[in-house]
């Protein structure tokens, strides 16, 4: 098959492409077909058929976003072209493993909903999946290096390369190994060995490093022989390094395309040294661009709040952490806020990801989990679980201070979660918005051009609903589920009239009854106020809000009417009337 490469129309990768036609003389959108399908035909280039993709994280910490989003797009990768998505645990680096956090790893991607085909949890046939469980094919290999003089003993001691190291930093160079061993007879490494000599073995580097092409980066070539010492492979241990372990794990467990993070772009070359020692053909590599803070910075396990169940536990939900980590990238056909996974899966297009770092803004986190705690409320089974949720988060907050227990029934909370939803019309703010996630998404449209006008009216619609489901037990939602206490005092700096208006308000809850909407009791308030002599309406409004929450601020008296239910507002308003009657 004829091959050609775009190098000039992207700046920072080139695509193979078969049959291409000049970008000039065809128009955008067959230009982009072209560079797709080009994409795509080096996408589906394995060993077989299948495409089979890894996530390797190690477990001397637990899962934070960074290898979250390396999880994500290896499973969207393999999910989008019918393949396998593998979790392997490197866990050679013995002295450094956290307890429990292997176990949490794979916990924590299936509560994200992207479960692995295969990991040590769920087994498979290329196992097994951690590779402290594996020892004995890396030495082998190791072996077969050695033997095949493509790597060797070392003897050197830790003492001799705390040397060389101190040495090359007074000097003002890299660091690196002297290649001392390299140089060793096969009788003086006979005579170490025969001595019981402890030593590791080393990789021979080779000079004249054949060039690569990268999914993303495109052609890269490091001559790592120029640069580094040659590397260790076995320690002393018997365990392996990553370098060799991540080869013969990929080799053996037939891993199509390797995606992970580009900071091993410049150690693939030397991977690619270890696979053509061993006479093996290699996956195709991706290295995808670093996952920052808004500010640039890198992320780091320092940073308590980036772990997956810390956002766990604040009541993120899983999806907004698939969304916000993918938005703030690239990699698909649209660039938009509330994406299901599914339509992660559907818009991804690898062509579109770019190098460049993909900067995270949590600040943006609060809106994001809006969209989909709505999304969550709307569906029927997905609103049960909410539903349960939240019976046990009240039950913990509210223990010993809850006078009636329907507040704990289903129908009562369902009441409250969908109207803790928009509470307003979309049409009403001109905007012609069909769905909630469509107002969201064009709020944070607006912020990013700064059209303060729009802003303001779209932040009017958002203005109404939970971001986090743990808000409906703080205390300004503590009234839905604890009747509120307020005196006389309070009473008083707001109307000499809460006799009548308790009255009246008494029988409009009477009148409407569980029919009752909030747009229709909002205008039945204003009728209301207007029967009150000497009480203005937002003082009117004020008494209502005390009686029933004892909150002075809060969503609107109609909806805290309708979320109570006409037999609790009559009930508190009760109160009103008997503690005007005891002064």
């Amino acid at each position: 098959m004829s091959r050609s490469w775009l190098r000039s129309c992207h700046p920072n990768r080139a695509f193979p492409l078969s049959g291409f036609l000049c970008p000039l003389a065809a128009s955008k959108v067959r230009f982009q077909r072209q560079i797709f399908l080009a994409f795509s035909r080096r996408c589906a280039t394995t060993a077989g058929s299948e495409v089979r993709v890894r996530f390797a994280p190690s477990p001397t910490g637990f899962l934070h976003l960074g290898g979250l989003r390396t999880a994500l797009y290896n499973y969207i990768f393999a999910k989008k072209h019918g393949g396998s998505f593998i979790l392997r645990l490197e866990d050679t680096d013995q002295s450094r493993l956290v307890p429990g956090a292997a176990e949490a790893i794979e916990d924590m991607l299936e509560w994200a909903g992207i479960p692995p085909d295969e990991s040590p949890g769920r087994s498979g046939p290329l196992g097994p999946y951690s590779q402290s469980k594996r020892l004995d094919l890396y030495k082998q290999t190791a072996s077969r290096l050695v033997e095949s003089g493509h790597a060797y003993h070392c003897f050197c001691t830790p003492q001799r390369l705390e040397l060389l190291k101190k040495e090359a930093m007074r000097t003002g160079q890299t660091p690196r190994y002297d290649n001392r061993c390299r140089h060793l007879r096969a009788e003086q490494v006979q005579e170490k060995l025969a001595l019981g000599a402890s030593g590791v073995i080393r990789f021979r580097l080779q000079e004249g490093v054949e060039p690569f092409e990268d999914l993303i980066f495109g052609w890269n070539r490091h001559e790592v022989a120029q640069v580094e010492g040659d590397p260790v492979v076995m320690k002393a241990d018997g365990f392996p390094t990553y370098h060799l372990a991540n080869i013969v794990d990929d080799h053996y467990m037939k891993i199509s395309h390797v995606l992970r993070g580009s900071e091993w772009l410049i150690s693939t070359s030397k991977h690619l040294l270890m696979y053509h020692a061993l006479g093996w053909r290699p996956p195709v590599f991706g290295h995808l661009p670093l996952l920052t803070n808004k500010d640039g910075s890198k992320l780091s396990k320092r940073q308590g709040h980036i772990f997956i169940q810390r956002f766990q536990e604040d009541g993120v939900l899983p999806e907004t952490l698939l969304d916000i980590t993918t938005n703030c990238g690239s990699g698909f056909g649209t660039n938009r806020v509330g994406r299901t996974l599914n339509e992660l899966i559907s818009e991804f297009n690898p062509s579109k990801i770019t190098t460049h770092s993909a900067l995270l803004d949590l600040e943006k986190l609060p809106e994001f989990n809006k969209i989909h705690l709505q999304r969550r409320i709307q569906d029927e089974q997905q609103c049960a679980s909410l539903v349960k949720d939240l019976q046990g988060q009240i039950r913990r907050a509210f223990s010993g201070e809850i006078q009636d227990e329907d507040v704990l029934q289903e129908d009562y909370i369902r009441r409250v979660l969908h109207l803790r939803r928009v509470n307003c019309l979309f049409f009403s703010c001109n905007l012609a918005c069909n769905s909630y996630q469509e107002v969201t998404s064009n709020h944070v449209n607006c912020k990013k051009k700064k059209s303060p006008v729009l802003l303001k009216l779209l932040s009017s619609c958002l203005k109404g609903h939970i971001s986090y489901l743990r808000e409906l037990v703080s205390p300004a939602y503590s009234y839905l589920w604890v009747r509120p206490s307020f005196s006389s005092q309070q009473v008083a700096v707001l109307s000499t009239e809460a006799k009548h208006v308790a009255t009246l308000a008494i029988k409009l809850a009477e009148e409407r009854g569980e029919a009752g909407a909030v747009g229709q009791i909002s205008q039945d308030l204003k009728t209301l106020a207007k029967k009150i002599k000497s009480t203005k309406y937002p003082d009117v409004m004020r008494l209502i809000r005390l009686t029933l929450s004892g909150l002075q601020q809060g969503p609107s008296v109609a909806e805290m009417m309708v979320a109570l239910g006409p037999a609790e507002t009559v009930h508190r308003l009760k109160k009103l009337l008997l503690l005007h009657e005891t002064n």
